[in-house]
Parts: C-alpha cells; structure tokens; sequence
C-alpha cells in the first residue's frame, strides 16, 4: 500500500510518499481501506519532534511510530475472528491517536477506536470529526461543565476544534462569543456564534466582559489573562496542552497555585478517544447542530504540503487528506 513515512525529525519535507506493507488485523481488529484523513497539530509537532519533551514518548532520536495520522473514514475491508459489531463493508471513522498509521491506504482498529458513518455524511466529514470534535465535547461538557445560558468564549474559534466547540457550545444552549482573525470573523457567525472579537483589534482578556466558560483552543494567552476575563465561579479548559515550555509550566505550576484562591478554575484537556462519544458527535450531526467545516483538502501524496498550510495557522476550520474515493453514502 502507498503510505507517508516519517523515518526522522524534522519539517514537512522529511516525510516520504512510498510503498509499505499493508497490515494484517489482529483477532480483535479490523482492517479499514481509507476514503479520508484529517491533519490535526499533533501531527506536525510529533514531525517536528517540538516541544522537544515530545521525544521521550514518541522516540528519542526518531520516531518510534513511522506512519503518522489520526484521523481517519472509509470502509471495513476484513475483520478479526473475535470482532463482533463490524464486516466487511461497513462504513466507518474513528482516531488511532499517538499510534498514528492514518496517513496511508489501509489501517488496524479496534472495535472501540470506531463509530459508523451516518448517512448523509461525507468520508471527508467523518473523517475531519474525530479528534477535534471530541476535544471541544469533551473540553465544554466533561471538563467545562457547560450549561443552557452560559456565557461560552471560544478562543480560536475558527481552527478545527474552534469550529466545533461553537457549534457544540450551541447546542448546549450557550450564548457563545468567538475569538478570530479578521478574515475568519464571517466563519464565526456563520457556525452561529452569538458575537465575534476580532483578536487583532481588542483584547478580550481587557475589554472587561466575563465569562462563565472559556475553551482555550489556542491557548494564546497566559492563565492570569484568562482568568481576568473569568465570572467569579469561571472555568478554563485548554485543549491540547501547551506547545511552548513556558505554557507546559504555567500548567502545571502556576494553574493549581491559583486555584487555591478563589473559584475560578483552569484546567487542561487531551481528549480521549471513545465510541460513545463519536455516537453523540453522530447526533448532533443528524440533528443538523453540527456540522464539519473543512478549509481544504489534499491527496496523500500531498499530505506533506497539507501539514505545512496547517502549521502556517490559517486555516478555517479543518484540514483534509483524501486517500481513495471522494463523497460517500
């Protein structure tokens, strides 16, 4: 099968377009031919080997996982004995997470890394929901407490998990407030959100406005800026953790030192990858209270040109890698 192979750190440049073996399902996995990918941050930092604390995971020197990609659809090609819910032919999504092995023709999943695709949702669709669309979920509900009349601030509102989260943040019955670039202001409000600040013209941490919620999509900001903009009983979610050193130990130093005085609350997510919760993402689609918004999409082949436009921060929404066939059921 064609594959991206990463074999050493480095930009996108260092990635190759080549033949590979295709895997074999173990007794619980099934083997899954991709229709489409989706490119997520996580995959150009590991690339990078950036932060550098990254290498004691994913390999000192380089990286231990050589096919890189979480996010994936396309259809159930052959399934182990001991699988149960899935055969041939389904169509389905999922994430394989730090494993990676989604930039590439076929993979192995597990029952319980996969949900089906509904109908009336596209491959690329599918595949652009699963780790960004779960990080917002599970950043507004689980760890943010989200709740009908909220004040919700969405910072970055137009990146792959800030797209989701506003219309997530809807669906719960928020008043959501988006923060962006000037170019994507019109995104914004076209996911619905209830107000749009322009980042490069105000400040959202000093404008004085309070907000009971704020996801952190970006994380641009320092703890002390996000708690200024907190209501009294506010909570903070960053998603993703922090790509710089200085943010990793406001993290962990500074955030739970703060917390101690006061209620206000900040607090960090990565999400985890589960089935029910791509059912609910499944819900919320067919409910038409949620839907992906893809910038643009690439071939495989092009996945190194894909990673770069999506390190260079402009895109709206997400980025896709489409393997075989367009569309879908």
């Amino acid at each position: 099968m064609k594959a991206i192979v990463c074999t050493r750190y480095g930009p996108p440049d260092a990635l190759e377009f080549k033949d590979v073996a295709t895997p074999a399902p173990a007794d619980d996995q099934v083997l899954i031919k991709i229709c489409a990918a989706s490119a997520n941050p996580l995959d150009w930092r590991i690339l990078r080997g950036d932060p550098w604390l990254v290498r004691l995971f994913m390999g000192l020197f380089k990286p231990k996982v050589e096919i890189r990609g979480s996010d994936f659809a396309g259809r159930v090609e052959a399934v182990g004995k001991n699988v149960k819910q899935l055969q041939a032919g389904d169509e389905v999504f999922g994430a394989k997470g730090f494993a990676g092995g989604a930039f590439a023709e076929y993979v192995c999943a597990r029952e319980e890394e996969l949900a089906p695709k509904v109908a009336g949702m596209s491959f690329e669709q599918a595949a652009a929901m699963p780790v960004a669309a779960l990080t917002a979920l599970q950043g507004l509900r689980d760890k943010g407490q989200i709740k009908a009349g909220q004040k919700v601030l969405v910072d970055g509102a137009s990146g792959g998990v800030g797209t989701f989260a506003v219309q997530i943040a809807k669906s719960f019955g928020a008043e959501v407030t988006a923060v962006c670039s000037t170019a994507k202001m019109e995104t914004a409000r076209a996911i619905g959100a209830d107000h749009a600040i322009d980042y490069t013209r105000q400040d959202f941490t000093r404008s004085g406005q309070r907000y009971d919620l704020i996801l952190a999509a970006n994380a641009y900001h320092s703890i002390v800026d996000y708690r200024r903009a907190m209501s009294e009983d506010g909570i903070c979610v960053k998603t993703g953790g922090s790509a710089k050193l200085s943010g990793m130990l406001q993290d962990m130093l500074v955030a739970p030192i703060l917390a101690l005085s006061g209620r206000k609350k900040t607090c960090s997510l990565f999400a985890k990858m589960n089935r029910s919760d791509f059912l609910f993402l499944n819900d919320l689609f067919e409910a038409g209270k949620m839907t992906p918004v893809i910038d643009r999409s690439f071939p495989l082949s092009e996945t190194a040109a894909a990673l770069r436009y999506l390190e260079e921060g402009h895109a709206r929404g997400k980025v896709v890698i489409t393997v075989a066939e367009k569309g879908g059921a």
